[in-house]
């Protein structure tokens, strides 16, 4: 992580801000009047109003004057400053929600002291102090409650505001940005030639919105850069949670765990290492082919390489304190992101796509490692059929989306609701390839022989009972009978 912000990068901070108009209303200008409500205010009002004109941060400057934004130096110091027997900074936090991280800096500019206090936008609601939300019209402070538009608006870019495109890492200097993204890998992932410029490099970047300028001529680094080709997230502190863990336990139960296995590269960046990872820790079956012994996966790759960008690009990033996370049991795989399905985890098979996050779905299509078309489904579903393995089980326990693989079962080993839900997924997957589900249909699927037709039309009325499946015409004989998923 880039150390803290240097003098030269302060005065160069200082100096950018000096240049704006005096109505910036993310920017105000002071020369002493370090009052802690006033801070306070102004640290919920920047902060909104910042959100309100899509910049990352807000700015107080103490010891410039507002108008002529001449520098006059200032005599506030913020680390002696206290309310009560309470630090400034510590007194000012609690009383702010969400709390904002938020700092103060001093700097030496044109020979004078100036404290610089820079403050985070807003992100997902506005910012309290004392239970009021305040917001800058023009050069004034006030209440936002007092202007229904404009809180209307700010609520407005809260919903419109992709995660993607917040900021991960502020005020980077070049050399940051190159250290802490596998800028090599976004030019190898995409097949173009990397640049010997290194402005050039930058540019490109920055032409994906990876990274942005920012206010002081350095770089912010958004979370999408992060997310996708960060060398290491937990580099970025909000998104060290998004690490995704490969986690193998001892048996069915997570009493014990054998091995924990963080991938920490970012999404895009370390996808292959993280499938061979899976793929090293993954038991494995023998089959004797042709008289040759060999190993083969217990679960299909294909429908791996589905499930788990899925879970990527779906998971809800604004969730704190939780990440995607791939489990390996005894008897089945476990592929859980944080955030409920947008769809009915019922009807993932046949609903149109719907992306949580385009910007990263959208990125990481480019890239070859998912797709958008919502097929993805579809691909586990037959992978699971051609293999005759358990029907996959899709769940979403509070909170949470989970995708679960099982390991080979035998038919006459699977329970009424594993053999209805096999029926179902079969019956919905023929429907989406305009095709019905027939009693020979679902013997191939179970791999049943024809003289045990009998079982395979017991799975279908025990289906039907469970309100899963339906006859396509209900005046059809049983010979032919033909049957559609519920919801057809």
């Amino acid at each position: 992580m880039p150390p803290a912000p240097t003098q030269d990068y302060l005065n160069g901070l200082v100096a950018e801000l000096r240049k704006l108009p005096q109505e910036t209303g993310w920017a105000e200008f002071k020369e002493n009047n370090p009052n802690p409500e006033d801070i306070g205010e102004y640290l919920s009002a920047l902060s909104n109003t910042a959100a309100l004109h899509g910049k990352a941060n807000g700015y107080v400057v103490w010891g410039v004057k507002d108008g002529s934004h001449e520098v006059i130096g200032t005599t506030f110091k913020p680390a002696q400053t206290k309310k009560g027997n309470e630090d400034i900074a510590s007194w000012l936090l609690r009383l702010l929600s969400p709390r904002l991280h938020f700092k103060f800096y001093e700097v030496v500019h044109e020979g004078q002291p100036v404290v610089v206090l820079e403050i985070p936008r807003a992100e997902g609601r506005p910012v309290q102090f004392q239970g009021v939300e305040f917001i800058r019209v023009g050069s004034y402070r006030q209440k936002l409650k007092d202007h229904p538009q404009i809180e209307k608006d700010l609520w407005r870019v809260f919903d419109t505001t992709p995660f993607e495109e917040l900021i991960a890492l502020p005020h980077a200097d070049p050399a940051d940005v190159l250290s802490l993204l596998e800028y090599t890998a976004y030019f190898e992932l995409l097949d173009q030639p990397l640049p010997t410029d290194r402005d050039k490099i930058l540019a490109r970047l920055a032409d994906d919105r990876l990274i942005v300028p920012d206010s002081a001529g350095k770089w912010n680094i958004t979370n999408l850069g992060a997310l996708l080709f960060a060398r290491n997230l937990e580099e970025f502190k909000h998104l060290g949670r998004k690490v995704v863990r490969i986690v193998v336990y001892e048996g069915k139960g997570r009493l014990k765990t054998l091995r924990e296995q963080p991938i920490r590269k970012g999404y895009a960046v370390g996808f292959q290492d993280m499938l061979t990872q899976l793929n090293n820790l993954l038991p494995r079956s023998e089959v004797v082919d042709h008289g040759v012994r060999r190993e083969v996966p217990l679960y299909p790759e294909p429908a791996i390489r589905e499930l788990i960008p899925n879970a990527l690009i779906h998971q809800d990033l604004t969730l704190t304190g939780s990440g995607p996370m791939i489990e390996i049991f005894k008897d089945r795989m476990e592929i859980t992101n944080p955030g409920s399905p947008l769809i009915e985890t019922g009807r993932f098979l046949d609903s149109p796509p719907r992306s949580r996050n385009e910007a990263l779905a959208s990125f990481m299509r480019r890239l070859g490692i998912c797709e958008e078309r919502g097929s993805g489904v579809d691909k586990v579903v037959a992978e699971t059929e051609l293999h005759q393995l358990p029907a996959p089980l899709f769940e979403s326990p509070e909170g949470f989306t989970r995708a679960v693989l099982f390991s080979h079962k035998a038919l006459r080993e699977m329970d009424r609701t594993e053999r209805s839900r096999a029926c179902y997924l079969h019956a919905s997957l023929r429907y989406v390839e305009r095709d019905v589900m027939t009693n020979s249909s679902l013997r191939a699927r179970f791999g049943i022989q024809e003289q045990n037709s009998a079982f395979a039309s017991r799975i279908i009325r025990e289906a039907m009972e469970d309100g899963m499946v339906k006859r396509a015409d209900e005046t059809q004989g049983r010979k032919h009978a033909k049957y559609l998923p519920f919801w057809a």
